[in-house]
């Protein structure tokens, strides 16, 4: 299956928080949209693994989701390495999506950024048609995707381009509010620890960040994104 966008972010749940209003933007344009997740978020202090994908599973019907895959890598230990890059380069080839998001290059968990920096190399390596992988026996074609996004999520980071998600915000909740175990919802009880994103108070915080960005370019709500490379744009009118 070729997909348009693919977001390749670290731990369920945070494509969710990073760019769900925009996945779902772009499904209701018809374009074809999955997600892989680098890991099972097993460390995470609430729920289980169990838990986890049973929620990415509402999550992913939430949103419309073309695909959704774990690449199943150690939680909280994986690495920018060569086995790594690798694992990401398979999933990138069998996908050939034009455009990839991935997670921040910096952020309050350490797994985001190391992840961000992984998708930034795997994007360019995937490319290269001396390096060969295969796909269930058969050996792929190469495939560089155009263009690579990082989403922000818990760190303030100034955005390259914002996106309007007024449309989405309340499906992007509904998104995020999937994954019972890890944030407040009315009808989850747990003796699990308190968390700081399971206090109500987090998707306060999450409103804000949506506000503050979607106020710069004339939106009720928006998501940001950065980019390592100047973006263009053929008509100064699609832009805010």
């Amino acid at each position: 299956m070729k997909l348009d966008i693919l977001v390749l972010t670290v731990h369920p749940d945070d494509a969710e928080l990073g760019c769900s209003g925009t996945i779902m933007k772009h499904v209701a344009m018809g374009k074809k949209v999955g997600v892989v997740d680098l890991t099972q978020g097993e460390l995470g202090t609430r729920g289980t693994v169990e838990s986890r994908m049973a929620e990415a599973s509402e999550a992913s019907r939430i949103m419309g989701l073309s695909v959704r895959d774990n690449l199943k890598m150690c939680d909280g230990f994986f690495r920018n390495d060569e086995q790594h890059q690798l694992q990401v380069v398979r999933e990138i080839r069998k996908y050939k999506p034009e455009i990839v998001i991935s997670n921040a290059l910096f952020d309050r968990h350490p797994d985001h950024g190391r992840s961000g920096d992984l998708i930034n190399d795997a994007c360019f390596l995937s490319g290269l048609r001396k390096i060969e992988t295969a796909l269930d026996g058969e050996a792929q074609e190469v495939h560089r995707p155009r263009l690579l996004l990082q989403s922000i999520q818990d760190y303030y980071i100034k955005p390259d381009i914002a996106i309007d998600i007024t449309d989405f915000w309340e499906r992007k909740l509904e998104a995020i509010k999937a994954y019972r175990s890890q944030f407040f919802h009315e009808d989850y009880s747990s003796d699990e620890p308190q968390t700081y994103i399971s206090n109500p108070d987090f998707f306060e915080y999450v409103k804000g960040r949506a506000m503050e960005y979607g106020k710069y370019i004339g939106a009720k709500y928006a998501e940001g994104f950065t980019c390592r490379r100047l973006l263009g744009v053929d008509d100064l009118f699609h832009l805010r």
